[in-house]
């Protein structure tokens, strides 16, 4: 039975799980943001922990087939030995998670500090799907919101 469960996750099948597994985080976020689901679904801990579950066994999976793990630290030498990490499938859909993980969590962080704000529910949901699709830049969008909600420009809050 474990073994049929493990078989059957290959890196292509994680790769759709996580990416539909995640549209239901983000749809209550965009779509439904003071609902109790939201509170208890999307924005606490529950989805890092699948995604972190979900990475596990990928380190796992790659682990077991001969990933060389020293190789990751080349990351940082430059474009050229990451363009070489990246022709991995498991190295790939590590990064994919960590990504999705990421968006994930500054789309919760922005659904909760604009509460705080009162922010527009409509204006909110421009900087989150745009978080959802690239990260730093809807949270950009949504720092410049935040400025006139919040009537004064912090860097530090």
């Amino acid at each position: 039975m474990i073994e049929q469960i493990y078989n059957y996750f290959t890196n292509e099948i994680l790769y759709l799980w996580v990416n539909i597994g995640v549209l239901p985080f983000w749809l209550l976020i965009i779509f439904f943001p003071q609902s109790n689901l939201c509170k208890y679904l999307a924005t606490s801990i529950l989805p890092i922990f699948i995604l972190s579950g979900t990475y596990m066994f990928i380190v796992y999976k790659a682990y077991l087939g001969s990933f060389d793990f020293d190789n990751n630290f080349s990351l940082y030498l430059g474009l050229n030995y990451i363009s070489e990490l990246f022709k991995d499938d498991y190295y790939l859909l590590m990064f994919w998670i960590h990504f999705i993980s990421i968006n994930l969590f500054a789309g919760g962080w922005i659904l909760k500090d604009a509460q705080k704000l009162f922010v527009n529910k409509i204006l909110l949901a421009f900087p989150l799907v745009i978080t959802y699709l690239i990260g730093p830049i809807g949270i950009f969008i949504y720092w410049i919101i935040r400025i006139f909600y919040a009537k004064r420009l912090n860097l530090y809050d």
